[in-house]
């Protein structure tokens, strides 16, 4: 809805007598009142609905803002150990069940096609199989915890 048609709107309720008129659409809610204040205006209020885009925005806006932070340190101390990565969106968990233990712990010895966590993605749980030999020396992401595509989740140390 674009200003004259909200102006011809405010000019139709103030000729109408209504009191108050409320119209909400998908993006804009308006509401309209007149005749209640002494001086006889006619006030207006316009309120933009928030639609997904705002929300789409903000998202990439955080989530590049976070790893360079984490990973400028990392590359200086840890250039040497190898990062194995989410392959996919959802959640992390350490344990294939909240009764059992958890896959592996720091200093754990690793080999490859070893399961290292889970990630479940739409009620399905993915095992996360690691794809090189050595040493976890440090878990990057705490258990039950969302994590995106490409991010870090454990540092292996292959010597």
């Amino acid at each position: 809805m674009d200003i004259k048609e909200i102006q011809n709107l405010i000019k139709f309720v103030a000729k109408s007598g209504a009191s108050e008129v409320k119209l909400e659409m998908d993006d804009v809610k308006i509401t309209i009142r007149t005749g209640t204040d002494q001086k006889g205006d006619a006030t207006t209020y316009v309120q933009q609905i928030p639609v997904n885009q705002p929300v789409a925005q903000a998202i990439p806006a955080a989530a590049p803002a976070a790893p360079p932070v984490t990973e400028k340190p990392a590359e200086s101390d840890d250039s040497k150990y190898i990062t194995i990565k989410s392959p996919i969106i959802g959640t992390f968990y350490r344990k294939p069940s909240p009764d059992k233990p958890v896959f592996v712990e720091v200093g754990s010895s690793i080999g490859e096609g070893d399961v290292l966590c889970v990630i479940e993605a739409m009620k399905l749980f993915n095992e996360i199989e690691s794809e090189v030999s050595g040493k976890i020396v440090k878990i990057l992401v705490d258990d039950a915890s969302p994590v995106e595509f490409d991010q870090p989740l454990f540092l292996v140390d292959p010597s």
